[in-house]
């Protein structure tokens, strides 16, 4: 991580002529790419490292060419000479699903998606004006290869790890066949591809996109149908009607030639179940092979978001293996495969965390049983060991900023996280009411208490279970 944030601060040197006051490692969502918020004074500035150059050159230039166009993208403001690091304009740290999520389905909220649909229209056609395709990441257009690949990357991700027995050679048959009928009726414009709300700033009423290098020309119903559909959005029916009204009326305005709107809608539902095929695809991709809990939380809401989609639509009679699959797969017993325990208010069990130092031993576990987990956390390096982290602990920003951004404590906890996470959904089931688990360093000052803060989350998080929190050596902490 350091010569990371040694190649950043180079180009922000140059770009600035001045260092900067702090910066701080932004978390990451699916992608490789790393991105920083630098801060000096009251201005602030992203900064993104990708060692994938060919996705940056994408990004790179169709960043440049929305921005000349006037469309709400950040402004890119500086490139390294290895197109490694980027700087861009900061369009602050609240996204349409915050909004979302803090607010509630409000007119204001609605008012948001109405301008978020308005703008993506303007970007996909007249943004699209005098793009240069060869540009794009993978295909240059969204065609019958790209559907195929799309339908595929969830056969292999999500269905197959189900183990459930159907025609192979059916379904892909029927995958292709399903294939062909997308890719028929295609719009000759600009698609965004990940139009989805995480992907949608909203700053001082305004809306900015980001993350669109997967960009390619392809049909418009597409990027609709990914917003309209996000399974963490959960929009009611009503509302994704309404939107699709106000986004068709939006078209309508920019398009030189009329639009057949039974013909967009007929595509543009075929896209809403290919787009939430791709999502579980990626979900299973993520969270089965990857292990990263986000996307493991996210599966039961994609498997419920595609029955709300089969309630009211269902596939053509020419695919009945794929249909009688998907039917199957938005059953309760998968659905329920996937959705962890929860606990409740007379779930017995309490999970104490606790964080030690080795110099005065681990904790006793005093409950019936005993038992637990210790997590040795010397082998991550010391923030203890840096002059300014010495007197601070686990609990402050710089020294969590430090174990996040120049350490293996994130891949370390995820591990852990896979492990204890079979012992407490057990414990749900078998009701149980004790669980302890240690995390030890060597002054019980940062690591571990870091450990332990962040496990104490993601056990309420994922499971709502109740948890006791205790520092075990905090009196002797170096203050």
């Amino acid at each position: 991580m350091e010569a990371i944030l040694h190649h950043i601060e180079n180009l922000f040197n140059t770009f600035k002529g001045s260092p900067w006051d702090s910066i701080q490692k932004i978390p990451q969502s699916g992608g490789d790419r790393i991105y920083f918020r630098i801060h000096q004074g009251a201005e602030t500035w992203i900064a993104t490292y990708n060692l994938n150059v060919k996705e940056n050159q994408t990004f790179i230039y169709f960043a440049q060419h929305f921005h000349e166009r006037g469309m709400p993208v950040p402004k890119l403001l500086a490139v390294n000479h290895d197109q490694t690091v980027y700087l861009q304009e900061d369009v602050g740290t609240t996204s349409l699903l915050d909004v979302l999520e803090q607010e509630g389905k409000t007119d204001a909220v609605f008012a948001l998606f109405q301008k978020s649909l308005t703008a993506l229209a303007k970007l996909q056609i007249q943004g699209a004006q005098g793009l240069d395709y060869n540009h794009c990441l993978t295909s240059k257009s969204f065609g019958k290869h790209s559907i195929l690949t799309d339908l595929l990357y969830y056969k292999y991700y999500f269905l197959d790890t189900l183990q459930y027995p159907y025609d192979k050679q059916a379904l892909i048959d029927e995958l292709e066949l399903l294939s062909d009928q997308l890719a028929q009726n295609q719009y000759d414009n600009f698609m965004f591809r990940d139009f989805q709300s995480r992907n949608i700033m909203v700053k001082e009423g305004e809306v900015f996109f980001i993350d669109f290098q997967g960009g390619m020309q392809g049909g418009l119903p597409y990027d609709l149908a990914s917003l309209l559909w996000q399974a963490k959005a959960e929009l009611s029916n009503d509302w994704k009607e309404k939107l699709l009204v106000h986004y068709i009326n939006e078209l309508q305005k920019l398009l030189p030639t009329p639009l057949d709107v039974n013909e967009f809608k007929k595509q543009y539902h075929g896209f809403v179940l290919l787009r939430l095929l791709q999502v579980l695809g990626a979900y299973g991709f993520r969270g089965l092979f990857e292990r990263k809990a986000h996307f493991l939380t996210s599966i039961p809401l994609g498997l419920k978001n595609l029955k709300n989609f089969l309630q009211t639509y269902s596939l053509a009679k020419d695919t009945p293996v794929f249909a009688s699959i998907l039917n199957w797969m938005v059953s309760e017993e998968v659905i329920q495969r996937f959705t962890p325990l929860t606990a409740n208010e007379t779930t017995p069990l309490v999970i104490t965390i606790n964080s030690f130092s080795y110099k005065k031993g681990i904790p006793a576990d005093d409950s019936e049983n005993g038992g637990g987990f210790v997590f040795d956390m010397r082998g991550i390096l010391n923030p203890g060991r840096v002059e300014e982290h010495k007197k601070q602990s686990g609990l402050d920003k710089p020294v969590q900023d430090f174990l996040e951004q120049r350490t293996k404590m994130n891949t370390f906890l995820n591990s852990v996280w896979d492990l204890i996470d079979i012992t407490v959904e057990d414990y749900l089931k078998r009701g149980f009411t004790s669980l302890h688990i240690n995390f030890g360093c060597t002054g019980g000052q940062h690591r571990s208490v870091y450990a332990a803060e962040q496990t104490a989350r993601h056990l309420r998080n994922k499971y709502k279970v109740k948890t006791v929190l205790e520092h075990t050596n905090q009196k002797n902490w170096l203050k």
